[in-house]
């Protein structure tokens, strides 16, 4: 089962190997010989690339059933001595990148024994893996109203105009939204919740943005605002070290800083293990006030 958990997930024989400490061909063997148990084909190769078939993705959903089971049972014996350890599967859209590791590390200050995983991605991904139920908890701006969901919120999200220090707009006073659409706007990539939140604000305003360029992290749209090219909008926690170096400016937009609201999600019908609950309890009780203070101050 944790043979093929592994595959399903990576979809290639060196990374399972690589992982469960076997060798390549063994994997293979183990594989073909579970397949013929069940009776189907569990894969597919189709060039250089491995694809679950439909019985296949029924018991990936079964040994992640199966597996996460057991890790609650071994969780459960470990709850008799009372300590906080073992996996926490997190995954996280990427403007969380400026203040997760932050959060995470003070949790594992104070839990040592925990095996964190971390992933960041975009939006569309982080909505992917929660379909599919790979991680305990997810950090998200939105989260999808369809799916059967407990979404915890526990951090504002302050979202601002950023422009070069030298922009006509820098020294501009409550500087309406129909000014802004005219200028020259670097974007986001398609899946982006912020991109996404910026399409909605100009379409209810009945204004279209002047997308210049799209850029795919939050990082390269800081140099292309630096180098001139144009205004985003980004959350004012990716800010901080260039606001205090003077290397970016934000605008004084009409109703902005808008305070959108980060949320610690998980399936509704899924069990927390007693280290994701804790650290959904982190997140609550202390982790996002210390975390807004020091980051914003």
């Amino acid at each position: 089962m944790r043979l093929f958990h592994s595959l399903a997930k990576h979809l290639s024989f060196t990374a399972v190997a690589n992982e469960l400490h076997l060798s390549q061909s063994g994997v293979s063997i183990q594989i073909k010989r579970l397949s013929e148990t069940v009776g189907i084909p569990l894969i597919e190769k189709i060039g250089k690339k491995i694809y679950l078939t439909d019985a296949g993705k029924e018991l990936f959903y079964a040994t992640d059933d199966v597996l996460t089971r057991l890790e609650l049972f071994n969780e459960d014996i470990q709850d008799m001595e009372r300590t906080i350890s073992g996996p926490l599967r997190i995954s996280a859209i990427t403007s969380s990148k400026y203040f997760m590791p932050h959060l995470l590390g003070r949790f594992l200050k104070m839990y040592p024994d925990v095996e964190p995983s971390l992933t960041i991605t975009n939006q569309s991904k982080v909505k992917t893996r929660l379909a599919e139920n790979l991680d305990d908890i997810f950090i998200m701006g939105s989260y999808p109203e369809h799916m059967s969901l407990e979404a915890n919120y526990f951090l504002d999200n302050p979202l601002v105009f950023v422009a070069p220090v030298d922009h006509p707009l820098a020294k501009k006073k409550n500087i309406p939204l129909s000014a802004i659409a005219n200028e020259r706007f670097i974007s986001r990539e398609e899946g982006s919740g912020t991109r996404a939140f910026r399409n909605r604000l100009f379409e209810e305003s009945g204004l279209k943005a002047n997308t210049y360029m799209e850029i795919g992290s939050a990082e390269a749209i800081k140099q292309a605002v630096m180098a001139g090219l144009g205004i985003s909008v980004l959350s004012l926690y990716n800010l901080k070290i260039e606001l205090e170096a003077g290397l970016l400016t934000v605008l004084d937009v009409q109703h902005f800083p808008v305070q959108r609201k980060w949320y610690a999600v998980h399936r509704k019908e899924k069990r927390l293990s007693r280290t994701a609950q804790k650290f959904l309890e982190f997140l609550l009780d202390e982790g996002g006030n210390a975390l807004q203070e020091e980051m914003l101050r």
